[in-house]
């Protein structure tokens, strides 16, 4: 008998080997085009929280996480909501930020531009006011290979998929820009990529992933759906294709959408950790009904939901964080990098 040949395991780590413990879910989108009112506190009488006085990390520049997933809707805007609110009930000054996204869901600022829903919704999870430098870019749709182009919430041009990449470089200087003015007013900036990390094909001149990452020095979490199936699969095969471009940045996994026994996951976990030389921070259990407006054409939400619903929804999502993720940990990591 021939025998098989051994698999080897790949350390995925660069730097210190962290620990573990847990993390979140994603909303759901409206009808095509659809624009919501800048102000985020219109409906229903709930108060947001008040934050605890800013315990500043110690620099005038803010500390940034990147939220990246394995996929689109594995949940990393649910899981950056959830941050934004857990870190604000922390007491930080925290704002959201993501250079680029694709969405026909947006609010309208009061200045008469656009803004991301996503990012919409975690600014009101961080008790703060919706700036057009939470997303600097944002790509409307208007077919299956062009959208409108808006950049700091103002329509810039229309253009094909193959144009917008040609030209997408010359757009880097305000990204930049738009995140520097956020660093100077926060302690800590919770930023979320796009899609999946492992586009191969779109790492050229790439600041949405892990390019974002590298050029801010960005530590990341990587984020994977249980529920989907195939989580650890997802996982390794997005670690794998990232090295050499910039997956050394990825410093903490995260298993979302849970649900069963944890003691028959926990094995997978062990080993996992064992595999990629990472630690898992935390798995999160499936959260349904999130009363939260959603963008991504890929969930199946619906709805407007008042302020109460919203707030109730980012209470949740902090709690869940609270209880399944090692917040402590993730902190360190924060801490470790200069960005």
């Amino acid at each position: 008998m021939t025998s098989q040949p051994k698999f080897h395991k790949q350390n995925f780590s660069q730097s210190q080997k962290p620990n573990k413990q847990n993390f979140t879910q994603s909303p759901n989108p409206h009808k095509q085009g659809s624009s919501q009112s800048a102000n985020l506190s219109e409906q229903g009488s709930a108060q947001a929280p008040t934050p605890s006085p800013s315990q500043n990390m110690g620099a005038s520049q803010a500390k940034g996480l990147m939220v990246l997933g394995t996929a689109s809707s594995v949940g990393k805007s649910a899981l950056a909501t959830g941050l934004c609110r857990l870190l604000t009930q922390e007491g930080y000054r925290v704002r959201p930020f993501k250079s680029q996204n694709m969405s026909r869901e947006y609010y309208s600022l009061a200045s008469g531009g656009r803004l991301a829903t996503a990012q919409a919704l975690m600014a009101e999870a961080c008790c703060t006011d919706l700036q057009p430098e939470m997303n600097p870019i944002l790509l409307v749709p208007r077919s299956d290979t062009g959208s409108e182009v808006y950049v700091l919430g103002q329509y810039w041009q229309s253009l094909a998929a193959k144009d917008y990449y040609q030209v997408k470089s010359q757009l880097w200087p305000t990204v930049q820009d738009a995140y520097q003015k956020l660093a100077a007013e926060a302690d800590i900036i919770v930023v979320e990529g796009a899609g999946s990390p492992a586009e191969i094909n779109l790492r050229q001149d790439d600041f949405v992933n892990l390019g974002l990452a590298q050029r801010l020095d960005l530590p990341c979490i990587l984020v994977g759906d249980i529920d989907r199936g195939g989580v650890f699969a997802s996982l390794y095969g997005t670690l794998a294709l990232s090295q050499g471009h910039g997956g050394d940045h990825i410093k903490g996994l995260v298993i979302n959408k849970f649900r069963g026994d944890p003691a028959i996951l926990k094995p997978g976990l062990v080993e996992f950790e064992e595999l990629t030389g990472l630690p898992i921070l935390g798995t999160l259990p499936y959260l349904p009904n999130l009363q939260l407006d959603a963008e991504d054409s890929l969930s199946d939400q619906e709805g407007h939901f008042s302020r109460g619903q919203r707030e109730a929804s980012y209470d949740r999502l902090a709690d869940n964080l609270r209880q399944h993720l090692d917040l402590a940990n993730l902190l360190e990591i924060v801490n470790s990098y200069h960005g």
